[in-house]
């Protein structure tokens, strides 16, 4: 990932938790419970969350597959990591958190059932190879899960994109005094493939069975699971 992206999470990182509660009016908590859910996750599984920032969604799947269950969280930004086991230590949570790059990560072929990405696939430089080396170490069969913003129409669309292109960068940016990252957030997501154009990613990244798209509040936000094929990490 580019070093302008890194650097950009790294100055917001200290304020990123206050921000996106206020922005999504804690809405993003129910999507990650329900990326859990639409993940098949269940006691004992390994799980890999990439981008997994301060540590959310990794501590959600920890609560899931439980004791005898595994839950590695990695990022490419340290500076927003470095927040995450202490979320997981007042929950009460056994986490390993380590600094790594979703397109290039360091574990062997088949090692977990689920890799999970949230809000991270749109800033990797190659969203299909880093669809194919989550799936590298996924067991076949196991699961590729990615939360990631949509393109709302209708009824939600107009309001959505007056409060993403306005709201947003105003509100963010005088929070945590970088405007810019507020703006290049909410375009990068307004120019990120969503719905069946993601679909058409995974399909073209050879490395699933089967996928499906799941709609969360009107298009806001999906939820993507692919079933690894067998041959996904030869």
């Amino acid at each position: 990932m580019s070093e302008k992206v890194r650097s950009m999470f790294a100055d917001i990182a200290d304020d990123y938790d206050k921000v996106n509660g206020i922005l999504s009016f804690g809405i993003h908590n129910l999507w990650r419970t329900r990326t859990v859910k639409e993940s098949g996750a269940k006691e004992g599984d390994r799980v890999l969350d990439c981008a997994t920032g301060t540590g959310d969604l990794a501590l959600e799947f920890k609560q899931k597959v439980g004791m005898d269950g595994y839950v590695m969280g990695t990022d490419f930004c340290s500076e927003m990591i470095a927040h995450a086991p202490e979320k997981a230590q007042k929950k009460g949570l056994e986490i390993d958190f380590e600094v790594a790059d979703a397109m290039h990560l360091p574990y062997g072929d088949a090692t977990f059932d689920i890799a999970s990405i949230a809000f991270g696939i749109r800033n990797v430089d190659d969203p299909i190879q880093a669809l194919k080396e989550m799936a590298r170490v996924v067991k076949p069969g196991g699961r590729v899960v990615v939360l990631e913003f949509g393109q709302p129409k209708g009824v939600v669309g107009v309001p959505y994109r007056f409060y993403s292109k306005h709201v947003m960068p105003a509100v963010g940016g005088w929070i945590s005094g970088n405007r810019e990252a507020y703006t290049y957030l909410p375009e990068t997501s307004a120019a990120f493939p969503a719905g069946a154009r993601f679909l058409e990613l995974m399909k073209d990244s050879g490395v699933f069975t089967s996928s499906k798209a799941v709609s969360l509040t009107g298009g806001i936000a999906y939820v993507y699971v692919g079933t690894v094929a067998d041959n996904s990490y030869i």
